[in-house]
């Protein structure tokens, strides 16, 4: 199937829609692009950016199906749909295939998906919450990564077993990072081996560091 490009789309071109919905397979709807740069919410809540809208028909069935232009290229693959019933109400979802062809090529040739990190792992959301974080906190630091080099501290407990905050994500490159979402969006539009800079704080001050991103173990 011949590939489009997505960014070229225009709200009120014609596409249509290919999938198997309640089973039935195979089936073709129309409809227009309704919108562009739309957010949604994957399974695991992160979130997917830059989604494209439509009003033509998909239901439960048509995820992974193509979405193509009136040339027959494919510009998106079918994602979800909006919908209190579960079923169609004009309002579908559709990954745009400039996504895709960054992601397909490394799910052939490694099976997933290589985002660079920073060597580090984070309190989940809700404990930053619970503690009144604002940022991301760091929870622990990989020996040897990155965020090791550039001297990060994670948390740790005191004798009481409290715990004793280290440092905190506040920015990557001056981009805001108020939860790990917005961390692992920017992180994305880097690749291993980049060199990004980190604003961090803790309870003595805050300060910028410098850190390589590497490739997930």
């Amino acid at each position: 199937m011949p590939l489009g490009n997505s960014d070229q789309l225009e709200i009120g071109r014609k596409v249509l829609a290919i999938g198997n919905p309640f089973g039935l397979d195979t089936t073709l709807t129309v409809g227009v692009v309704s919108a562009l740069g739309r957010e949604i919410k994957s399974v695991t809540q992160r979130k997917i950016k830059g989604v494209i809208q439509t009003d033509a028909a998909i239901n439960p069935g048509n995820s992974g199906g193509p979405l193509l232009n009136s040339s027959g290229e494919l510009i998106g693959v079918n994602a979800a749909i909006y919908s209190p019933s579960g079923a169609n109400a004009g309002i579908g979802f559709a990954i745009p295939v400039n996504t895709v062809k960054d992601i397909v090529p490394q799910l052939i040739e490694y099976g997933k998906v290589y985002r660079p990190v920073l060597g580090i792992e984070t309190a989940s959301d809700n404990w930053a919450r619970y503690n009144s974080v604002k940022g991301v906190a760091v929870f622990n630091v990989q020996s040897g990564s990155g965020a090791s080099k550039a001297g990060l501290q994670g948390v740790a407990r005191n004798r009481h077993g409290d715990w004793l905050l280290g440092d905190v994500i506040v920015a990557i490159e001056g981009k805001k990072v108020l939860n790990n979402d917005d961390l692992l969006s920017i992180l994305e539009q880097h690749n291993p081996g980049d060199k990004v800079q980190v604003t961090l704080l803790n309870k003595k001050s805050k300060r910028n560091v410098i850190i390589s991103l590497s490739k997930p173990d």
